[in-house]
């Protein structure tokens, strides 16, 4: 049975990926934080390792008898109290798994960065792989990210082959936290707890299931060619498109209000100073405040064209999450 490295396996991607390789026969190394959090990966064909991206002793463990590795995991929070902590993580915890992979003599590497590196599009434009983001606009988190690729494109040399994907805004059924934010904003917004819109609701991201960023992945991993990046998008829309299609699947729309930008970056750069005095975690950062007014349109069409890759439509994908939320709270009632 083939052994395959998977890190960030907790995630809402790397959690649905784990599970796609284990329905497709592999056996699955994941490296993880927290074994708590990784309880839901239990099976036979999962071997878990606790350890970190700052810990390359854990990664050559568990790499070791692979022959393949997807990368996930990623410090991708908005906001840190250390501000190396992105760096530390996203960048030289990725070199470690590239270092560890070559040592092992895995024959191929699938590295997950973000779509964000390509940069916002202007109006009206949507942006291909070879867009490159100004990183004066990126988050830290993307900042990070758009280095490691460039690492990989430019230093890495002989090794394993590296194929980079770049999903876009991501969600789906899976964990409910930081790495599936789309979902949380959805769930509240049917209860009526979220109503407003950053800016005018005009601004756009590239809508994407979890499901089809995975089949993404494992296309990558199968026909992506080594040195490229390939976008994993689904359906461009706006945020006042997004609500509406949540409201219009769930049969009950809310009214929206527009936030404008100077209230937004107020409230972030006040929620920033709490979180240094407190220790607390900001609700939002003038980071993302300026990143949720801009417009991300993205193509996915090299996937397309070079991986097979697809992706459902926007209402459908909401359909069907909003559906696994309702099963989730009747489990949870019950």
């Amino acid at each position: 049975m083939e052994k395959i490295f998977v890190t960030g396996a907790t995630g809402l991607i790397g959690s649905a990926l784990v599970r796609r390789l284990v329905d497709e026969g592999f056996f699955v190394h994941a490296l993880v934080r927290d074994p708590q959090k990784a309880r839901t990966l239990e099976h036979p064909q999962v071997r878990l390792f606790t350890g970190d991206l700052d810990q390359r002793e854990s990664i050559d463990a568990a790499i070791a008898g692979c022959s393949k590795v997807f990368h996930l995991a990623a410090f991708a929070r908005a906001w840190s109290p250390d501000p190396e902590m992105f760096s530390r993580i996203n960048f030289l915890g990725g070199l470690s798994v590239l270092y560890a992979a070559r040592q092992a003599g895995v024959a191929r590497v699938v590295v997950t960065s973000t779509g964000g590196v390509m940069g916002a599009s202007p109006p009206g434009r949507v942006l291909d792989e070879s867009a490159q983001g100004d990183p004066a606009h990126m988050t830290a988190y993307e900042r990070s990210k758009a280095r490691l690729e460039a690492y990989i494109r430019s230093s890495f040399g002989e090794g394993p082959e590296v194929v980079v994907v770049n999903p876009t805004r991501v969600f789906g059924p899976g964990p409910l936290g930081d790495s599936n934010g789309e979902v949380v904003v959805m769930q509240r917004y049917i209860r009526g707890k979220f109503r407003f819109l950053p800016g005018d609701g005009s601004s756009t991201g590239s809508y994407v299931h979890v499901d089809d960023v995975v089949n993404g992945h494992l296309l990558a991993m199968q026909k992506g060619r080594p040195g490229e990046r390939y976008i994993l998008g689904g359906e461009n829309a706006s945020f006042r498109q997004f609500f509406d299609t949540i409201g219009r699947v769930n049969g009950k729309t809310y009214r929206m209000y527009d936030v404008p930008l100077p209230m937004l970056l107020a409230f972030s750069h006040a929620q920033v100073r709490m979180a240094r005095m407190f220790g607390a975690t900001p609700m939002i950062t003038p980071e993302l405040v300026r990143k949720y007014t801009r417009y991300w349109d993205f193509s996915s069409e090299k996937a397309i064209r070079e991986l097979g890759y697809s992706y459902r439509p926007l209402e459908q994908s909401v359909a069907e999450t909003l559906a696994w939320l309702e099963a989730l709270e009747t489990r949870l009632i019950n």
